[in-house]
């Protein structure tokens, strides 16, 4: 695999069809710096594999258009997968790190500020997982699948492993009650020890997924329309829900 390094500036794709395979892309700023992108994607028709996406706080920027990331290891602690593209990240591994003293980590911030916009962030037969300086922690630092950065915020998780490491609740708030009556956050037939629905978040916007038509809207078949332009890229993907 290319390593590539990155301090304080980090590449922004935005040409349709850009692909990355075997990179690691990385933000040596460290958690004090804040927000610190390592990857920013704004391309249409743009597919991330088996890369490395390493940083802390804001790592992945999916900024915009249609993308799709396979067999990826994406690292961060806050917001740390962030933006309003539509994308499904597919066998993906995500994880948490230690963050600075105080921080909550969150590993979503999606912002699609338009109810009529076909944005979202799916993560589909994926691992959620927690670094070893996270996991010695013991549960005192906090981690949630994700906040809303926007009015209509909208993130699924499907059939994927959710580790211990999540907060009961699943997610968290960004300011009170801001959103939380018109976002979609949505869990469908996820496994783990940080899957558990029953002390899940009673918000409006949030649901437990029960109809398989319902989460086919965020697989890749439909959410993305991949099956249409994934097949000339040489990388496999699931285009429905089965694994």
């Amino acid at each position: 695999m290319l390593f590539l390094v990155l301090f304080f500036f980090f590449p922004a794709a935005t040409g349709a069809g850009f692909i990355a395979r075997d990179i690691t892309f990385e933000n040596w700023a460290g958690p004090a710096k804040h927000q610190a992108v390592a990857l920013r994607i704004g391309a249409d028709h743009a597919v991330i594999y088996r890369c490395n996406i390493i940083g802390y706080q804001d790592t992945l920027y999916v900024h915009s258009n249609r993308q799709f990331f396979r067999e990826c290891d994406i690292y961060g602690t806050v917001d740390f997968i962030f933006g309003n593209a539509a994308v499904v990240l597919q066998n993906c591994s995500i994880y948490a790190r230690k963050p600075m003293d105080l921080q909550k980590n969150t590993i979503t911030a999606q912002n699609r500020k338009d109810p009529n916009q076909n944005t979202g962030i799916s993560i589909h037969a994926s691992r959620v997982l927690a670094t070893s300086d996270l996991q010695t922690t013991n549960g005192s630092i906090q981690t949630f699948l994700g906040r809303p950065w926007k009015l209509f915020s909208r993130t699924v998780y499907m059939m994927s492993y959710i580790g211990g490491h999540v907060h009961t609740r699943g997610w968290l708030e960004w300011n009170t009650t801001f959103a939380l009556d018109t976002l979609y956050y949505g869990e469908y037939m996820n496994s783990g020890p940080g899957s558990g629905l029953g002390q899940r978040v009673k918000w409006p916007g949030y649901r437990v997924i029960n109809s398989t038509a319902e989460a086919n809207r965020f697989t890749v078949a439909e959410f993305i329309y991949g099956s249409s332009w994934l097949p000339s890229t040489g990388v496999s993907f699931l285009a429905g829900l089965n694994i």
